[in-house]
């Protein structure tokens, strides 16, 4: 059952591991919480061999441009081709945990050939700004980001959570995962493949 960090919305926890309470802020992350619980309640009551996965943000090339990761590499890539002038976003203070996607789904896996069902954080265990994120973006195309980027209010999230950063070492201890892509390799590796559509 793969969740969200999203459950643990607001926080005092610098970090959270499993054992971190929820308080979430969302009706996405209230069902997500549900389903936590359920899973859970299936596998302590009929012996079932699910696990939970509490991943937090998780990027590649194949997010949609509604996700403000893709937004922000596609919209770079468009400005270098001169296809695009500007990148509207809201809160760029918002701090996250990204993380490349594939390398999740490793960990996901290998959740799934323990021979004892558990809940992992599945995380990078560091948090960047979305400003970050887009002053990398920028840099892959050699641009001031400052030139092009307009705050939007509408973008900004009727509620806000607590900076999420995962605690991942239940899952380096019992299964033996870490990952292995940095938040730089990551920026630039969705710009790059950005580039590489928008050329065609």
């Amino acid at each position: 059952q793969p969740c969200t960090s999203n459950m643990f919305g607001i926080t005092k926890e610098k970090t959270q591991n499993e054992t971190t309470k929820f308080n979430p802020q969302s009706p996405y992350a209230i069902a997500k919480t549900f389903a936590y619980y359920v899973t859970r309640y299936y596998r302590q009551a009929y012996g079932i061999h699910a696990c939970v996965g509490i991943l937090f943000n998780h990027e590649s090339p194949r997010r949609t441009p509604e996700y403000v990761t893709r937004k922000i590499s596609q919209s770079a890539a468009r400005i270098s081709l001169k296809k695009q002038k500007k990148l509207f976003l809201g809160d760029l203070s918002a701090e996250i945990d990204w993380g490349f996607a594939p390398e999740y789904m490793e960990c996901a896996w290998r959740m799934m050939q323990s021979d004892r069902a558990d809940d992992y954080i599945i995380a990078s265990g560091k948090a960047h700004s979305v400003q970050d994120f887009v002053r990398e973006a920028f840099a892959v195309v050699d641009l001031d980001y400052h030139d092009y980027i307009e705050t939007d209010s509408s973008l900004v999230r009727p509620t806000k959570t607590s900076p999420l950063t995962g605690n991942i070492s239940k899952a380096k201890k019992e299964l033996g995962w870490s990952p292995k892509t940095t938040f730089k390799e990551l920026v630039a590796l969705m710009v790059n493949k950005d580039i590489e559509i928008e050329s065609q």
